[in-house]
């Protein structure tokens, strides 16, 4: 028999059993084998040699000596570097080397030295036992990450990212931006646009490594640069000890002694109306249904990467009280027999971050939780991850690209089993819904909707911030919730969805605001991100930054999305629109595109062509799109 056989038959043994002692769950280590991955899954599990076999290597035997061919001394290609291994396992420590950890790790190397060498790349790959592509596609897709090949120069040691999303844009973002780049030692300190932050409510923003400056200037950056401050301010929260004694965890506990029955729990949600709030709105009750009806073992995830311009609403909830959303969480896990929940958090929010880690821990070591039961899982600024499925393949370990449904991720989710996902705040609804009935929360709704939303309100306005407010208030009435606009400011236009639900008049501020009111006018509530435009901006200009920001953020995937939003900024940057060329594109966009990034992206320019074609500049004379 052959030996090599047999010695990869051992290996695959020895790897299984290596992952059935490391406590991992059936599913994931299905999932692990199948990914190709049969090498070690613990540290120094096989030590490293310099020297190579005759024509050997470690895929393939070593060449006949007799062979005509010389054999290579070395296997082509980038070589591993003993000093960098001997580094990234130091900082990998006794962390399992599974696939689905690579952006972790990334994390670790950028965190580390300021940027991801090509030779730790290498060496990364080697004790992942990944091949260099897959993980240089992965290193090169997420904007947080800085790959450096050899013979290029490193990013100096401090980077400041000026947030250009609209909001900020509008605040003088540009400005803050060419002033701190005139000022900057470029050999110290790099200076970088960067999408929405989610601090919409203190525009301009920046951030000096992982510092935010609210309401920034020149000189408030620089102060924060020179006096050394990189780290994030973590604000006051209700910890876990403060949120039990106030009573919680109390739900959760009924639900597990058997106080309460799935059914019942599930018919009170859809009673409550409580539904999705990251965006697409589908009813939390009918989505814990539909994960129940497939076979386990089932797992749940939680989408934090808050990415939409305008909404900061998750992180105003997270900074303040995590353990509501946590209880939420395990709730809706329980419900749906969960074995496992993932939570996604977006890198933009890194005393979030530092929040949950700590959290979590507290949730273990209380005995609320067994470890490894929820497992945090941070993003590297990707916009697309936003979407449930590219999330999904972010939390693999792979680029954020959207897949082709069906299979939705109901049945087929991460790791190939049924995925129950949620956002935040839909999490935070559960316990009080719970607690104080399904009646309480679907009364509070007005105009027709049901319960509560909380709206993320920028822009123009004297008191930016979230608003708690039932569902179907209109942007009026928030408007006068958020202290009116600003002085000397005329209400003029607005987004009722962040960057993708569109612009609207101010003629139509009494318009309900709730899933499905705003359809008619090609628009849509999304993720409830509210900005306030007046006479000052022009609509065209905020067409162009928000198409800008889908043409940055598009994974590039699917060529209507890649090429399209490329092509409306082309468009749109021109002195006269052409409406038909531009009705013609966003119907392509919205018939072809994998996801909503691309279906969504043409709404701005297509509602500034129908509402706004009386102002001067180049929406002027557009009119009405002749062909969407």
């Amino acid at each position: 028999m052959d030996v090599r056989f047999l010695r990869s038959k051992t290996a695959l043994v020895s790897t299984a059993d290596k992952l059935a002692r490391a406590g991992l769950p059936l599913y994931v280590r299905n999932w692990y084998h199948e990914s190709g991955s049969n090498s070690r899954s613990e540290k120094g599990s096989r030590t490293v040699e310099q020297e190579t076999p005759l024509g050997g290597g470690p895929d393939r035997p070593a060449r006949n000596v007799g062979s005509r061919k010389r054999a290579r001394k070395f296997p082509k290609g980038r070589q591993l570097d003993l000093a960098a291994l001997e580094q990234v396992r130091e900082l990998l420590g006794d962390r399992p080397r599974r696939h689905d950890l690579l952006i972790e790790y990334l994390h670790l190397i950028q965190d580390h030295y300021h940027c991801i060498s090509a030779r730790h790349l290498r060496a990364l790959c080697d004790e992942l036992r990944l091949p260099q592509a897959a993980a240089y596609e992965v290193a090169t897709f997420y904007a947080h990450f800085d790959v450096v090949k050899e013979g290029e120069t490193p990013p100096p040691p401090t980077t400041i990212r000026v947030c250009d999303s609209i909001t900020c844009a509008i605040k003088g973002a540009q400005a803050l931006y060419d002033a701190l780049k005139a000022g900057a030692n470029p050999a110290q300190v790099r200076v970088v646009k960067a999408p929405c932050m989610g601090r919409c409510d203190t525009a301009p923003v920046c951030e000096v490594g992982h510092y935010f400056v609210d309401h920034a200037k020149p000189e408030t950056v620089e102060a924060a640069v020179k006096g050394g401050k990189h780290d994030p301010d973590i604000p006051k929260y209700t910890d876990l000890a403060a949120y039990r004694a106030e009573g919680g965890y109390a739900m959760l506990a009924e639900c597990r002694e058997g106080k309460r029955k799935v059914e019942d729990l599930i018919k009170e949600m859809s009673d409550a109306g409580l539904r999705g709030l990251g965006g697409a709105g589908f009813p939390a009750g009918k989505k814990w249904q539909i994960v129940r009806s497939f076979s386990g073992p089932r797992l749940m995830t939680i989408n934090g990467d808050e990415g939409e311009p305008g909404t900061f609403k998750d992180r105003y909830y997270l900074e303040r009280n995590p353990h509501q959303m946590f209880e939420g969480a395990l709730i809706a896990a329980w419900a749906v027999e969960a074995e496992r929940i993932y939570l996604y958090m977006r890198d933009e929010y890194p005393a979030v971050l530092h929040i949950l880690a700590h959290e979590i821990a507290a949730l273990e070591e209380a005995g609320l939780i067994k470890k490894g039961d929820i497992e945090l899982r941070r993003g590297a600024g990707a916009y697309i991850c936003g979407e449930e499925s590219a999330m999904i393949e972010s939390i693999e370990g792979k680029r954020g690209y959207p897949r082709n449904r069906p299979p939705y991720i109901a049945e087929v989710g991460l790791f190939d089993r049924p995925t129950l996902n949620h956002n935040v705040e839909t999490l935070y609804w559960v316990p009080e819904i719970m607690e104080k009935g399904a009646k309480w929360f679907a009364d509070h709704g007005m105009n027709g909707g049901k319960g509560f939303r909380s709206w993320s309100v920028s822009g123009r306005v004297k008191k930016p911030g979230v608003i708690v407010a039932p569902a179907g208030v209109t942007v009026n009435e928030l408007i006068g919730r958020a202290g009116g606009m600003e002085d000397g400011q005329k209400f003029k236009a607005y987004l009722p969805g962040g960057a993708s639900g569109g612009i609207l008049p101010a003629r139509l501020g009494d318009v309900p605001l709730d899933f499905g009111t705003l359809d008619q006018y090609g628009a849509f509530v999304g993720s409830h991100a509210i900005v306030i435009f007046s006479q000052q901006d022009r609509i065209a200009d905020v067409a162009i930054n928000l198409l800008q920001f889908f043409k940055n953020e598009s994974c590039g995937q699917c060529t209507p999305c890649r090429v399209g939003c490329d092509k409306a900024v082309a468009l749109l940057q021109r002195d006269n629109w052409d409406p038909d060329l531009l009705s013609e594109l966003a119907q392509a966009m919205s018939d072809a595109s994998i996801c909503g990034l691309g279906q969504a992206a043409p709404n701005a320019f297509v509602t500034a062509m129908e509402f706004f074609s009386d102002e001067p500049g180049p929406t002027n004379g557009a009119g009405p799109p002749a062909r969407y």
